[in-house]
């Protein structure tokens, strides 16, 4: 989270996380020229090069991909999630390493300016063996450029963070390009069965996670509707974990009840940083603390602690016996509500 787009929470695991990721970058790269030597000593530092980051490149997009929906199925994946953006940055550096040599290796020999030369010297567009596949990559990458150059709050802020989510769910498209770019260039250069294998194991890995979380994901998105008396009810509130929080859905929208303190209260679902899902988070420090990022709200009001601005919605919880009932109609972002007490037990009629 950042006031005025200066960073905070610079926390001993960033650091870790960051170190790690410098750490498997240079480790897979040395173990990638010293195997890639030892099998082919022909092979010429570019090849290497191309292929070291290449695969590299690839490798880390699947981890990006990864991390969503096993953070969805899994608390202990969150940590990688705090800080993916670095990841992804990280990942279209050496992406761009990747296309640099691939088209001053096979395109700057020509009379063609070398990036015209990516899309006209081969013209096979209507023949899939054939097909000019590096313009593929050349597209994927325009894409992750996008993403890492507006990977910063600055432009989520001014973007909007709707536009700025949408515009960053094009690295599916850009995965797309990616597996044709790598499958139909391996089908025209060099044919492998392992290599193929592998690819094909990837997309399946991501396809199946996504799968997955998205269908026990839908089995919490029931809607629930109110009682005759406006209220829905929650469930027991021994159910609600501690300093954390159950989500539910209705009118459209998810709201997230939390219990701390010996208190009930229940704020929108929905992050104002990156849409991130609050109800996934814990109360770290009395505020509600996003699993993404580190957004904070208060839980009785849904405002950031001072200096930031961000707020969210806020309903009624009432507590009848150990039920929760929830009022489906938000306040106001940042409206203060009265907290429901667990330790006084209430018994109003709702």
């Amino acid at each position: 989270m950042g006031h005025q787009y200066s960073a905070v929470l610079w926390n001993r695991q960033k650091k870790i996380y960051d170190l790690v990721l410098l750490a498997g970058v240079i480790v897979y790269l040395l173990v990638f020229i010293v195997v890639s030597q030892f099998l082919r000593p022909e092979i010429t530092e570019e090849t290497l090069i191309i292929r070291a980051t290449g695969s590299l490149a690839l490798l880390m997009l699947h981890i990006i991909l990864a991390i969503g929906p096993l953070s969805r199925l899994n608390n202990r994946f969150l940590p990688l999630l705090y800080n993916r953006r670095h990841l992804g940055v990280s990942m279209f550096v050496i992406a761009a390493v990747h296309g640099v040599f691939s088209i001053l290796q096979f395109h700057s020999l020509g009379n063609a300016n070398p990036l015209v030369s990516v899309f006209s010297s081969n013209l096979q567009y209507n023949s899939l063996q054939e097909f000019p596949f590096q313009t593929l990559g050349f597209f994927a990458l325009i894409i992750f450029f996008m993403m890492a150059a507006t990977s910063h709050d600055f432009w989520l802020a001014n973007l909007g963070p709707k536009f700025w989510k949408t515009m960053h769910m094009l690295v599916y498209v850009a995965y797309g390009l990616i597996i044709m770019h790598v499958m139909l260039g391996i089908v025209q250069s060099e044919p492998s069965v392992l290599l193929v294998t592998l690819l094909g194991a990837g997309f399946l890995l991501i396809a199946g996670l996504h799968l997955l979380a998205g269908f026990r994901e839908s089995k919490s998105d029931v809607e629930k509707s109110p009682n005759q008396r406006g209220y829905i009810l929650i469930g027991q509130v021994s159910e609600i974990p501690e300093n954390a929080a159950v989500t539910v859905v209705t009118n459209g929208e998810k709201v997230a009840i939390f219990k701390y303190d010996g208190k009930v209260s229940a704020v929108s679902n929905v992050c104002k940083h990156q849409n991130g899902p609050l109800g996934e988070g814990k109360i770290i420090d009395g505020c509600i603390t996003c699993p993404w990022h580190g957004y904070q709200y208060l839980p009785h009001d849904g405002c950031s602690p001072p200096p930031f601005t961000e707020k969210v919605a806020t309903y009624d919880i009432i507590l009848e016996g150990e039920k929760v009932y929830l009022n489906p109609k938000p306040y106001p972002e940042g409206t203060e509500g009265k907290p429901a007490i667990i330790k006084s037990t209430l018994n109003q009629d709702i």
